[in-house]
């Protein structure tokens, strides 16, 4: 796997789990937290049984499903140990047929584990050790009930493994209801961009303007790997539709509205180097590990300054270099200012290159961002009242006769 030293939360992480205990893991993206509960989990089941999982991984997407199942098959490749990937966007029988023919670990999404267990398709008895990753986003993405559900048939007498990125009150909540007595490890810098990443943003007047100063930018070789971070669909699929125009290499986009094999088809193609830019949306911002990812571009600034981090997480994965560049109108310089104090530090402006031209607005993109820019001041001060805000309708007086 070409891994020379462990990272900080797998030397932490590793001997609890090891010996058995409930760990509580807290770690950014690209720390190497999916090895720390990997490993364990491999050493303890050591090979294969009678067919029936002992070890069961929930994540909250298909994606990062996925991407756990591949570093899982390349851990066991040697040994007889097997695997199955429960997730849903895809028919049940391939998956069901999987179960049948038994499996040591099962690494699932909850509702199509639900689905299938309903179904009869999956034995819970012998399950010894339960892991959830990206704790926080299942939180977020309200899971819990059904993780609750899962609870009622997984025995009580097992090992319990639960890592996140953050740790807000709601997964201090799960972690509550999930572990007993944990040791709990942490990787250093958490809620912070790994140290090894060179953030920067650039102002820009309006949309042409980003997709002029993004063409300009893929004009660098060093530009190889890049992924693209948009806020909508919509503009997802504006982006990549103009960069595939100018023939600057295989582009390929990302968003919910993507069939799933087109989804995982892309993600595949990117991680092997044969895509040059993956266009998305954040459904790809977490847990998602692709190698020597050379650059993240913000071509929109996240509302919130939790998703800036798990984008930027997308390079500069574990002791190597990366860029992360955003792209910030008017409107979006308010955010750029949240993410700081959410960081705790600076990021620094680049100026404009005189090179590129300005582009010119889109009907009606001025007036757009100036209700967008009162939307966020109005959010941050309730007091605030800008040229957009809502006036309070009062009663009509009755005209004295």
């Amino acid at each position: 796997m070409g891994i020379t030293e462990p990272t900080e939360i797998q030397v932490k992480g590793i001997p609890p789990a090891i010996s058995g205990q409930d760990v509580l893991g807290i770690a950014q993206t690209g720390s190497g937290k999916t090895l720390a509960f990997l490993l364990p989990l491999v050493m303890k089941i050591k090979q294969a049984g009678d067919g029936s999982p002992k070890g069961l991984i929930m994540a909250p997407a298909k994606e990062l499903a996925l991407q756990i199942f591949d570093v899982l098959n390349q851990l066991t490749v040697h040994t007889n140990i097997r695997s199955v990937c429960l997730y849903g966007g895809i028919g049940k029988n391939a998956q069901a047929h999987s179960l049948n023919e038994g499996c040591e670990i099962i690494v699932a999404t909850p509702g199509r584990f639900l689905d299938l267990y309903s179904h009869g398709f999956i034995e819970m008895k012998t399950v010894r050790t339960l892991i959830l990753d990206e704790a926080d986003r299942l939180m977020e993405m309200g899971f819990l009930s059904q993780l609750k559900s899962m609870l009622e048939v997984i025995p009580t007498k097992r090992q319990n493994l639960l890592f996140s990125a953050t740790f807000p009150d709601r997964v201090r909540y799960m972690a509550d209801e999930f572990l007993e007595f944990p040791t709990r490890v942490e990787g250093t810098m958490k809620e912070k961009p790994v140290a090894k990443l060179d953030q920067r943003w650039i102002r820009v007047e309006n949309f042409r303007s980003k997709l002029n100063l993004l063409l300009h930018l893929f004009e660098k070789e060093e530009w190889n790997r890049v992924i693209v971070f948009c806020r909508t669909k919509d503009s997802a699929s504006r982006v990549s539709g103009f960069l595939s125009r100018k023939e600057i290499g295989d582009v390929r986009v990302l968003h919910a509205n993507k069939a799933q094999n087109t989804r995982i088809n892309a993600m595949e193609d990117f991680r092997k180097g044969e895509v040059r830019v993956l266009v998305t949306t954040d459904v790809t911002s977490r847990g998602i590990d692709v190698a020597n990812v050379s650059h993240v571009v913000n071509f929109e600034v996240p509302k919130v300054p939790e998703d800036y981090l798990h984008r930027v997480g997308r390079t500069a994965r574990i002791h190597k270099e990366g860029i992360a560049l955003t792209l910030a109108n008017k409107a979006e310089e308010f955010l750029i200012k949240k993410i700081e104090t959410f960081l705790g530090e600076y990021i620094p402006l680049e100026p404009w290159p005189e090179e590129v031209e300005i582009g010119e607005e889109l009907p009606g993109e001025a007036k757009e961002l100036a209700r967008e820019l009162d939307g966020y001041k109005q959010a941050a001060d309730p007091n605030f009242k800008g040229a957009f805000h809502k006036r309070q309708k009062g009663k009509k007086k009755k005209k004295k006769r």
